[in-house]
């Protein structure tokens, strides 16, 4: 959310049910190694997330599906799934795709405690940068949103 790398006509703040926001995967190329790895946000299944809905011009969109799809699609630590939103300003639900935490990759993290995420998130340092800023931004953007992230929130006091 902080940094989406592709072009788009707006962002709308929406609302995902059924999944959550979690470090929910290790980090073998951007924010890690296989013999370090950090950790990166996926959603998870149970709960609640908001976040933004990007809007794309439809003269953009196979240039932009490519480029999130190639992003994203490392190896098989996300499923794609086009799922439901609901605009927060109100409206129709939408649908969306969406990238959701693969829980039968070897890259998904199970729930930890603090002090283990704390570990991996220190550890993390991969081709786009450090774990650690990245849970860093993704905190702060979400804050600047308006975004009440539990989870996330949970670690502010050791990351920022």
């Amino acid at each position: 959310m902080w940094r989406p790398e592709f072009e788009f006509v707006s962002a709308r703040s929406a609302r995902l049910q059924g999944y959550h926001r979690r470090l929910a995967v290790f980090s073998h190329h951007y924010r890690g190694t296989p013999e370090c790895p950090g950790l990166v946000l996926g959603l998870d299944k149970g709960g609640l997330c908001e976040g933004l809905l990007y809007e794309i011009a439809p003269e953009q969109w196979p240039k932009v599906y490519e480029q999130v799809h190639k992003r994203e699609m490392l190896g098989d630590v996300y499923l794609e799934m086009v799922l439901p939103v609901t605009l927060l300003a109100g409206g129709a639900p939408l649908e969306a795709i969406t990238y959701v935490a693969n829980d039968e990759s070897q890259q998904f993290a199970t729930d930890m405690p603090i002090e283990k995420l704390m570990t991996y998130i220190e550890q993390g340092q991969g081709t786009v940068g450090s774990c650690r800023q990245y849970v860093a931004n993704t905190i702060r953007r979400l804050r600047k949103l308006g975004i009440h992230d539990e989870g996330l929130e949970r670690l502010s006091p050791y990351i920022l």
